[in-house]
């Protein structure tokens, strides 16, 4: 009684409510036919996608670069929205992020919704492109991609070198435009959505994120728990971020996935002729990793050389890329240069593809550094990575050669930032049981820190469950009913030998 007659009389001031966020909605980006081609789609999927770009809202909101001080600088975040085609039977927003970090996820409705529709019958999907990314407030740090190490085996001169510029890189990259770049956290991104939240009108936000969507949506459920509706996380991140444990446990993970293939290459012994047993294969391809970086070899019309790091690389593909793999290792037994034998030449000859004039940026190297490196809580000495490596490459060795040798944070100088994780709410964490870039212990890991329901995915293709139509199915019943299962089918693998139309092998990672 006494508050309210303070208030009434003006003696104390009432607390500020705050404005609602406004999005600024406005005519999407045009697309050629030639990007979409580009972005993966085959030409008679064009009129379905346009379809879909026509009824898909775009806009911008503003928020803050540093919600420490709110009334300070302000940046754009870039969303879309695919509204919900059962508007009478509508149960809200569903946001989604594919990972990165730095990826986009700005047109990401638009790949959902062309896999199954059913996910955006009673949901309206918001796209967005985190802060540092896209259509969205972005830096650019001097300097373009780091050079890769030439052929052969990695001296440990060349790795403190590799190290050194590592640490100018960052620096110079950290520093020049600290204000901003200092601030791209994965909580200030869950800060984001929620003021999407807000801004779009919703008392609570499903979410849906693969890889490092994971860790973001952790992140998001724990800053605003009351906020979050359904989640469903699939191919975790490690809950505690050190790029130190981050590449470790990648490592033993991409070897128990190759000890699988292995035992597959053996079993097709009259195709590949590597030995008949899972224990000879590893044997004839270590000797073959160690042959390539003794003599690397270069095929002069393809301008691309293979080396002890492309064995290690090749041997690390997940189970679709098997054959490709498979066939490439055993080209190699026998090339001599100077041209590439057919299926090298195929996977590796024509190079990455350029992005088309008015493409959307796909993912960005700055954000992808800044992020990782503004949060991560592992050693970043060269002494720390130089000699993991090296016991890596004893206790892998076929596939320890294709793990880092230099910490990716290396002389970055600002502040580590850190959230506290907290449990509460509907979660689901999909974990597959082999595969390498998300190691399904994370997804135990995960559990233990914020609690949720597991879902098994018996392959080891990184993120998967949206993409396996069985799977994806039980996705949209959790997401509609909240119902949750203990397991989702994944990617079989390959029965055949033969060679798909297009290429399975990721070329990522391999020069």
């Amino acid at each position: 009684m006494i508050l309210r007659t303070l208030l009434t009389l003006g003696l104390l001031a009432a607390p500020a409510v705050a404005e609602r966020p406004a999005i600024t909605w406005q005519e999407c980006p045009a697309y050629s036919d030639d990007v979409l081609r580009w972005m993966g789609l085959d030409d008679d999927r064009l009129p379905e996608y346009r379809e879909l770009l026509g009824r898909t809202e775009c806009g911008t909101l503003t928020v803050p670069q540093n919600y420490a001080d709110p009334g300070g600088k302000q940046i754009t975040i870039a969303l879309t929205r695919l509204k919900a085609t059962d508007q009478e039977h509508r149960l809200g927003s569903l946001a989604v992020n594919p990972g990165g970090p730095g990826g986009s996820g700005y047109l990401m409705p638009l790949d959902l919704a062309m896999t199954d529709a059913k996910l955006n019958a009673r949901y309206d999907l918001i796209g967005f492109d985190p802060r540092g990314v896209g259509y969205s407030t972005k830096a650019r740090c001097p300097g373009g991609k780091p050079e890769q190490a030439p052929p052969g085996p990695v001296s440990e001169d060349l790795a403190r070198k590799v190290y050194d510029q590592t640490v100018t890189d960052n620096q110079a990259c950290a520093q020049s435009d600290p204000g901003f770049i200092g601030q791209l956290t994965t909580a200030n991104v869950a800060r984001d959505i929620d003021r999407i939240r807000s801004a779009l009108g919703e008392s609570e936000i499903s979410f849906l994120g693969v890889s490092w969507g994971t860790w973001l949506g952790v992140v998001l459920r724990s800053l605003f728990p009351a906020k979050v509706h359904r989640m469903w996380l699939d191919s975790m991140a490690l809950p505690t971020p050190r790029m130190d444990v981050f590449t470790e446990v990648r490592a033993m993970a991409t070897d128990r996935d190759f000890q699988r293939m292995a035992g597959w290459i053996a079993e097709r012994n009259d195709v590949y002729g590597f030995g008949t047993t899972k224990d000879q294969v590893v044997s004839a391809l270590t000797d073959l990793r160690k042959a390539y970086d003794a003599k690397p070899l270069t095929f002069t019309d393809i301008d691309f050389t293979a080396d002890g790091r492309l064995i290690a690389e090749v041997a690390s593909q997940p189970s679709p890329a098997w054959p490709e793999a498979a066939r490439v290792l055993k080209e190699l037994v026998d090339a001599t240069g100077p041209t590439a034998p057919p299926t090298i030449k195929k996977i590796f000859g024509n190079g990455p593809s350029r992005a088309p004039a008015g493409a959307p940026e796909r993912g960005n190297l700055t954000a992808n550094v800044a992020f990782f490196c503004n949060e991560d809580q592992g050693a970043r000495t060269f002494d720390s990575a130089w000699n993991a490596y090296r016991e890596r490459l004893q206790r892998y060795p076929v596939t320890g050669e294709a793990t880092s040798f230099s910490p990716p944070c290396a002389g970055w100088p600002l502040p580590v930032q850190t959230t506290r994780l907290r449990h509460g709410g509907s979660l689901v964490l999909s974990g597959h049981l082999y595969e390498s870039p998300s190691p399904y212990e994370w997804t135990l890991q995960t559990r233990a820190a914020v609690g949720g329901h597991v879902v098994t995915v018996d392959d080891d293709v990184h993120g998967s469950a949206l993409g396996v139509p069985g799977c994806l199915t039980k996705v949209v019943g959790y997401f509609e009913t909240g119902r949750v299962t203990a397991t989702c089918p994944g990617v079989p693998m390959p029965d055949s030998t033969e060679l798909p139309d297009r290429s399975e092998l990721s070329t990522t990672a391999i020069r």
